[in-house]
């Protein structure tokens, strides 16, 4: 692969390189033809694809936004050891949301704003691609909430290789360099049990904070939900009203002491969510990640999950889009009412785990997901339109979503009007947004991939570069450059 721009965190950079590069027994890799690779201990759990629905017999599509994109970037790192990540790890809805579009601010009293457009599928040329986007409200740095973070960071045994702790201790002290004199950050661990290391701190204590992080070290078993619980219980202490309470949680996901599976971990957190406190989940390492769960852990607790997989990771994440750790909209919801005049039938792409009953929409306590300033979430569905050219909408788009510390959800309505373009002719937005979908589809073996193969992928992505904030289209390029399809 060609190398991620550089940046100057060399000793990060080194222990990348090293999990990468070196082995020994206690680490969970494999060794194959010159090269290390995950072992089948990773947890994913495989979703069924989205199949076509009928207009006539289902016109409604409902599901919640995901603004996760751990799901890229742990497949960034199969490809940098030379492999195709497992179909189980594919989630398309998390390869385009990792990326930003460039999408148009909401209005002065709105947190969200919606666009759509229509264009010609790559790789079905009977069929269209529509997108629907939205982007979250901007704030400016000095407009900003003040900040009630909890670090929970697992240090037990499974986290001592370096690609894992060493990682994460990094991109906390990256993270400590942001902090606001007036924000405040406790440390909770947990191995065998939970324990306080920083009571709140104020972030004009930042050496003193560094030196709580510098002192962390792995050994034991895993307790993740007394951590969670931990966590929690300080955050709701030191609770800022109006402000941004969130939790961010470091793990390879490994839970093995107390309330461990994923259904169990899923329960606790619902039963935390409604504290006002988000939490961001960050999950590291090779070998034993269990995906599934820290994906879940987020999705029902008001949050997101990324994958570090890099040093350039921990930028993007703790520097480069650090605004989405503030939450302008919470349970986010997206209704699709699509014309049987002007559409016969669709398929959502993604978002597999994000469906939701029709009746939900409307459902206040209904948990959704979160989208944090500035951020973009983008949907496309593949449609068959009909042959009627009358005049009329194709689709009637809602969204629903809370501002935070509100109860009752905001209706927005946007119709989806314009007339089909071809692909050439889209706007840049669809058209890597249709890139990295003709990706997704391949890496997931989709019986819907149609004729999408990696020349397309790069004949979609390469044109659509002059948005490019931070250059992580290009990097996107550069990977499919060196992409060596089976």
């Amino acid at each position: 692969m060609k190398t991620i721009k550089k940046i100057s965190f060399f000793a990060v950079s080194v222990f990348l390189f090293w999990s990468c590069t070196s082995y020994d027994d206690s680490m969970n890799y494999s060794f194959m033809d010159g090269m290390y690779e995950p072992v089948e201990t990773e947890k994913y759990k495989d979703y069924e694809e989205n199949p076509f629905f009928s207009v006539s017999e289902h016109p409604v599509s409902t599901f919640s936004v995901d603004a996760d994109g751990g799901a890229y970037a742990n497949m960034r790192r199969f490809m940098h050891l030379g492999q195709t990540p497992p179909k189980a790890a594919v989630r398309i809805e998390e390869f385009i949301n990792y990326f930003t579009f460039d999408y148009a601010n909401p209005a002065d009293n709105e947190n969200v704003a919606l666009n759509s457009e229509l264009a010609v599928c790559p790789w079905n040329a009977e069929h269209h691609l529509m997108r629907v986007g939205m982007k979250g409200k901007s704030i400016p740095e000095n407009e900003m909430p003040n900040s009630n973070f909890v670090f929970l960071i697992d240090v037990s045994g499974s986290m001592s290789s370096p690609d894992k702790l060493e990682v994460l201790k990094s991109g906390f002290k990256l993270m400590t360099d942001q902090l606001r004199d007036n924000d405040k950050v406790a440390i909770v661990t947990y191995a065998g049990a939970a324990a306080v290391l920083l009571q709140s701190t104020n972030g004009d204590e930042k050496s003193k904070i560094k030196k709580a992080i510098d002192k962390l070290g792995a050994g034991g078993s895993t307790a993740g939900a007394e951590g969670l619980i931990t966590a929690y219980e300080i955050a709701q202490k030191n609770f800022i009203k109006n402000g941004n309470n969130r939790i961010i949680i470091g793990s390879d996901g490994d839970f093995n002491v107390g309330p461990s599976s994923t259904e169990e971990l899923i329960e606790l957190i619902e039963e935390k969510r409604e504290s006002g406190v988000y939490i961001t989940v960050l999950g590291v390492g090779t070998g034993n990640l269990n995906d599934n769960m820290m994906e879940q852990i987020a999705n029902n607790g008001n949050g997101n999950y990324e994958y570090i997989d890099s040093a350039d990771e921990l930028v993007k994440v703790f520097i480069n889009e650090k605004s989405k750790f503030y939450t302008v909209a919470k349970d986010s919801k997206i209704q699709i009412t699509f014309n049987p005049d002007k559409v016969a039938s669709y398929r959502l792409i993604g978002y597999e785990n994000r469906s939701l009953n029709n009746e939900d929409f409307v459902n206040d306590s209904t948990d959704a997901g979160e989208i944090g300033a500035g951020q973009t979430i983008t949907a496309l569905y593949e449609v068959v339109l009909t042959t009627n050219l009358s005049a009329g909408p194709y689709a009637q788009f809602d969204f629903r979503y809370k501002k935070p510390g509100e109860s009752e959800s905001r209706l927005l309505q946007h119709s989806i009007n314009s007339s089909p373009k071809q692909m050439a002719q889209a706007s840049e937005n669809m058209r890597f947004a249709a890139s990295l979908t003709a990706f997704g589809l391949i890496m997931k073996q989709s019986a819907h991939k149609g004729s999408a193969d990696k020349q397309m992928v790069l004949n979609l992505g390469a044109t659509a570069k002059t948005f490019d904030p931070n250059g992580y289209r290009s990097q996107f390029i550069d990977i499919v450059n060196e992409w060596k399809p089976d």
